[in-house]
């Protein structure tokens, strides 16, 4: 009986960096939504029947997440990774859903933001990067907490965008650390070495069963750019789409992830 596959160690991701790329993101979302008008809060997003004003309350409700974490005791130490908080969106999702509907509705969604983001500073300039904090789909560092962040910032941003047709700047530590959790997602959920997946400048993973590449040009690559993978590994399009576009190559037999993605929705 061969041995059992070992489970992926999750990557490292230096506190301070994540802080910054965390910040700047905020900026930039914070940013465009003070600009935004009644009419464009009104308007549809590609996230079921949210519109804009729901997604604006439920960026508030992540960050507020942590904030609300950290007001409360410390766990006694993590209970999850990385690799396992996307797991938990999809059977929270209607939860999240009841949950970002009434928040829509209770509050202006631009003040909300607004204060949201003073607290959430507030309370994470003064904790330490090992915290433990309460969050799903258990307890994790403050630290890894603030990647998660990190890729909610990131990909909501990208969908404001979309909504609004306004022009989100990406931070560039923010691109790169949602772009390179979803890739190890990618390598957790598929474990394997027969495809290489690169997402220039900022991720290389190999992935899905079968023969182990070693040396020279793998015989199975996929390479697209950041934003594409993003989309992709969060179900905001579809692999046969991206072809399409000319967004993704892949060349060999087994180069083809659309049975894998996405890894988050």
């Amino acid at each position: 009986m061969p041995p059992a596959a070992r489970k992926p160690r999750p990557r490292q991701y230096d506190p301070k960096k994540t802080r910054a790329a965390v910040a700047a993101q905020l900026g930039h979302v914070g940013d465009a939504v003070r600009g935004l008008t009644a009419e464009q809060f009104a308007l549809p997003t590609r996230l079921g029947d949210w519109t804009v004003r729901e997604l604006v309350a439920h960026l508030s409700m992540t960050l507020g997440a942590v904030a609300r974490g950290l007001a409360e005791p410390a766990p006694p130490k993590p209970e999850a990774t990385l690799l396992d908080w996307p797991s938990a969106s999809a059977p929270l999702a209607a939860s999240v859903d009841e949950r970002t509907h009434a928040l829509s509705a209770a509050h202006d969604p631009a003040a909300l933001l607004e204060r949201t983001a003073a607290e959430f500073a507030e309370r994470v300039g003064a904790a330490p990067d090992d915290r433990v904090v309460t969050a799903r789909p258990g307890a994790l560092r403050l630290s890894d907490l603030l990647v998660t962040r990190c890729l909610e910032l990131v990909v909501h941003a990208d969908d404001l965008a979309a909504a609004t047709g306004r022009e989100i700047p990406y931070d560039r530590q923010a691109l790169a650390t949602t772009t390179r959790l979803l890739a190890d997602v990618l390598a957790a959920r598929a474990p394997g070495g027969s495809v290489e997946v690169r997402v220039p400048p900022f991720a290389v993973v190999q992935c899905v069963a079968g023969p182990k590449h070693t040396r020279g040009t793998p015989p199975n690559v996929v390479e697209t750019d950041p934003l594409t993978w993003i989309r992709l590994a969060t179900g905001r399009t579809t692999w046969a789409e991206a072809l399409d576009a000319a967004r993704v190559s892949a060349s060999g037999e087994r180069a083809d992830l659309a049975g894998y993605l996405p890894v988050m929705s």
